[in-house]
């Protein structure tokens, strides 16, 4: 079954696609241009299509999903955190 997808490998994150992830859940995640499957243990809940990390993040790092920056880190972030308005800001203000 597959939890999460992501774009690219290269990408910092990874879409939530079924409901109810919850904080601890091992999680399985497909990487769509490189045809892999990706494992990761949620570390908190996470909703049916917010962002989960799939690398760790340091303040102030680039978030990269679908290829795309969307965004820096106002927070660290781990591998399978919930990464949404807590730790997530646009570059734009």
């Amino acid at each position: 079954m597959i939890h999460f997808v992501v774009h690219d490998e290269n990408d910092s994150v990874g879409v939530v696609v079924v409901e109810g992830v919850k904080s601890g859940d091992q999680l399985t995640g497909w990487i769509m241009d490189q045809d892999k499957d990706l494992a990761v243990q949620a570390k908190s809940d996470i909703p049916i299509g917010h962002k989960l990390a799939i690398r760790p993040l340091k303040g102030g790092d680039t978030v990269i999903k679908y290829g795309v920056d969307i965004g820096k880190t106002i927070a660290p972030i781990a591998v399978g955190e919930h990464t949404h308005v807590q730790n997530l800001r646009t570059k734009r203000w």
